[in-house]
């Protein structure tokens, strides 16, 4: 039993900036301002994301404009200083890029993203082509939806679905995404079920049990 998890496909946008690499330091600078992005994918001819540039990646320009080899210790200030002498998306990108498919569900994606610490990702089809791109703020839509809307996909997907043959005796009640389920269950081993399947529904902030098990 699942319900109707959201995948990037739902809430990525479709039309993406990029740049090939050989766009030169400036151009993706102009890019990033005008399109208000702080990152741009880095595509091959045929449209397969090679890489990722980012503000951080253009910023060691200005940061070591004035300083030398002599001037910086460790491996991370030394390529940082490599790319202050950049001049394309070539040498500028983060590579391999992080990427995730359409397909891959809203949770999995903002695992990604926060084990890469990354704050958008390409999404790309089964041969690294870019279809689209996911941010944080795309993958915070799923809590828009309404609490109407929540608490009938948990009557659906949840309570229904669990006890198909038996009148309802848990009620279903959800203010600004917390879902508070109140009844009586046939069965108390149920509970951690039931819990996590209410928090697996789009939305859900958070669950409140108040079920109590059979009597007698």
């Amino acid at each position: 039993m699942h319900g109707t998890q959201r995948t990037v496909s739902d809430v990525m946008t479709q039309t993406v900036v990029a740049v090939s690499r050989g766009a030169p330091y400036k151009e993706i600078a102009r890019t990033l301002a005008e399109w208000k992005v702080s990152a741009v994918p880095v595509l091959a001819g045929e449209g397969r994301v090679i890489g990722v540039v980012s503000e951080a990646d253009l910023l060691p320009k200005e940061q070591y404009k004035d300083r030398g080899p002599a001037d910086v210790a460790g491996p991370d200030q030394l390529s940082d200083l490599a790319k202050a002498a950049a001049r394309t998306a070539a040498d500028l990108m983060s590579t391999p890029a992080v990427t995730v498919h359409a397909d891959a569900t809203v949770a999995e994606a903002a695992r990604i993203m926060a084990r890469k610490g990354v704050k958008r990702l390409p999404v790309i089809d089964a041969e690294g082509k870019l279809t689209g791109i996911v941010s944080r703020a795309d993958l915070l839509k799923v809590y828009l939806r309404s609490d109407e809307d929540i608490a009938q996909e948990v009557r659906d997907e949840v309570v229904a679905r669990l006890f198909p043959h038996q009148p309802p005796t848990v009620e279903v009640q959800v203010g600004e995404g917390v879902v508070t389920l109140s009844g009586h269950l046939p069965d108390a081993t149920l509970l951690p079920l039931v819990a996590r399947l209410v928090r697996a529904v789009e939305g859900v902030v958070n669950v409140d049990l108040r079920l109590d098990g059979p009597t007698g």
